[in-house]
């Protein structure tokens, strides 16, 4: 999943990455190698547990990589820093009220011409969706979360949206441009 989460979000050599809900940094730390040396990611989450546990899954990997404890709703860095920013499972733990304001953050600091790839619940289709493990953990979050966040891409001012499944079940993504 994670390797796909990536094709999607098209990382090359030398790019610029945030990733915004970062957990335990599992994400962050196979888009480093993507970047190479040349290239920088950048995990933030709200959780100091998370962030610990992250520094030291890339430390025992020997990846270089910046982690800080940080809210998606304010983002520690300068307007237009990153080539790409990525939130990936993690929208939907935030407050109804507080996904707007992430989305717009995630807007601020990603370069123009840069890229925003949300991963979230979909609809998903059938049988197999529907009975689907990640499915039946976020029962009562699985409300088109992805839906939403297409809707609040296009609030926040991204464009050329795209929104497909990723191929997971009801994972599906959001990948939208700033202009």
């Amino acid at each position: 999943m994670r390797e796909r989460t990536l094709d999607v979000a098209s990382l090359r050599p030398g790019e610029r990455v945030l990733d915004v809900c970062c957990g335990t940094g599992s994400l962050a730390i196979v888009a480093k190698r993507r970047v190479g040396a040349s290239g920088s990611v950048h995990g933030i989450d709200a959780s100091e547990e998370m962030i610990a546990r992250a520094r030291a899954k890339a430390a025992e990997r020997g990846r270089e990589m910046a982690f800080a404890i940080a809210p998606a709703q304010s983002l520690p860095f300068p307007e237009a820093t990153f080539d790409v920013v990525f939130c990936s499972l993690a929208l939907h733990h935030l407050p109804d009220d507080a996904r707007g304001k992430a989305v717009e953050e995630m807007r601020r600091v990603v370069k123009p011409g840069g890229r925003v790839l949300i991963v979230e619940f979909s609809k998903g289709r059938g049988l197999s969706a529907l009975l689907h493990p990640v499915a039946l953990i976020h029962r009562r979050k699985t409300r088109q979360i992805l839906d939403e966040a297409v809707g609040l891409m296009r609030v926040a001012g991204l464009g050329r949206i795209v929104s497909a499944e990723l191929g997971f079940g009801v994972l599906g993504y959001a990948l939208a441009y700033r202009d």
